[in-house]
């Protein structure tokens, strides 16, 4: 059966061992760290081009077993697919239409799929997007309250300020604004399983007051300036290109004159937005984020400018991103038997090649992160920021 393999592989020096579905190995260099145990006799010859969304959607179909440390498992596969296809980026994508309804019908794939799931990987509040690491030696759970606070101060948020919260999640940052700074929170999210929960942790901790939560689409929002603050996290990579200036539009009408607006998310490394390449942004989308996008920051900053938001700060938070997910993938591995109880094993298998993926991406600079701080200005031009960002370290 090994005759079956392209004979390319053999060239190869990679700790990596093959094996069979029946019991014949090649290791394909010394001291293999990663098996990859091939189930269906069609995946061998095309191994011969590996993708990366090849061997992703192998593992999770389960025509291939992968055995070895999730993190020498992304290594090794980046290692095999370069060594074969070359560095040559993805092609600029077809992207489809988002309305109301299919984007309902995505975040319900993603989020919806087990708060138990989720909480056994991330931090107590369940903050599902980029910690701030103020050393680089924080725990997930302080360095997550970082971020809640990183995000208020630079927002200058003050007591009694309305803040609406566009993709609120688990409530996180909702409850931390309310509570730390003495906001009221408007908050709106797609996820019925994250309202959910979201709206029993506010009466939880007696927020009632103060937090109000609602299953709300963004294009529905109020546009008559009534909110002094807006933040938004995690939520523009469903949005899609074509509907970057609607969005930024409605976070333009839904802040008051002289307010600002946060807009915290994963953004390209190419400038016309591409995925990455090799398959991967293609694997994130089949089996991760159905329809999601990642605009270039130059693209956001666009978008906002043409929208009337001025852009006033901008924040890389590219290293911060990748060891919040180097957190999560090691936190999911540490529970992968509880895990299995909870979600389906395709599920699984999915979000320990997206998790460790991503953190491997995060890392060599495929994707970033920004964090992008833009005014509203008043019609004279003017607004309340400080003269310099001495505030904020204080």
């Amino acid at each position: 059966m090994l005759a079956m393999l392209p004979p390319v592989l053999r060239n190869l020096q990679l700790p990596l061992r093959l094996r069979l579905w029946d019991g014949h190995q090649l290791d394909l260099g010394p001291e293999p760290q990663v098996t990859l145990v091939v189930r269906d006799p069609q995946l061998l010859s095309r191994l011969g081009s590996p993708s990366l969304d090849l061997l992703g959607s192998a593992y999770v179909e389960g025509a291939m077993d992968i055995q070895g440390p999730i993190d020498a498992v992304m290594r090794i596969a980046d290692a095999l697919s370069g060594a074969l296809l070359g560095e040559a980026d993805a092609a600029a994508p077809q992207r489809p239409a988002h309305d109301k309804a299919s984007d309902a019908e995505d975040i319900h794939y993603h989020y919806d799929l087990s708060n138990d799931f989720y909480r056994l990987w991330l931090d107590r509040d369940m903050v599902y997007s980029c910690a701030y690491f103020e050393t680089g030696t924080e725990d997930l759970d302080t360095a997550q309250q970082a971020k809640l606070r990183h995000l208020c101060r630079k927002l200058r948020l003050q007591p009694g300020e309305r803040l609406l919260d566009v993709g609120c999640g688990w409530g996180g940052l909702a409850r931390f604004a309310a509570r730390e700074f003495g906001a009221e929170v408007y908050g709106i999210t797609l996820s019925g399983e994250q309202l959910k929960l979201a709206r029993e942790r506010v009466a939880a901790e007696g927020l009632q007051d103060r937090v109000q939560l609602e299953l709300q689409d963004y294009r529905d929002l109020p546009s008559d300036g009534r909110f002094d603050k807006v933040v938004s996290v995690g939520m523009f990579e469903h949005v899609g290109h074509a509907n970057l200036g609607l969005y930024f539009r409605t976070l333009y009408q839904a802040v008051r004159p002289g307010g600002l607006v946060m807009n915290h998310g994963i953004t390209a490394k190419n400038t016309d937005g591409r995925p990455v390449g090799r398959g991967a942004g293609k694997f994130i989308d089949r089996y991760v984020f159905p329809h999601g996008e990642l605009p270039h920051l130059a693209t956001a900053v666009a978008r906002m400018s043409d929208e009337g938001l001025e852009v006033v700060d901008v924040e890389s938070l590219r290293l911060h991103y990748a060891r919040t997910l180097r957190f999560w993938s090691e936190r999911l591995e540490q529970h992968l038997e509880e895990a299995a109880r909870l979600v389906p094993e395709r599920a699984l298998r999915i979000w320990r090649l997206y998790l460790a993926g991503c953190a491997y991406g995060f890392e060599r600079d495929w994707i970033n992160l920004h964090q992008i701080l833009a005014v509203r200005p008043r019609a004279d031009g003017s607004h309340d920021l400080p003269w310099s960002r001495a505030d904020l370290y204080r």
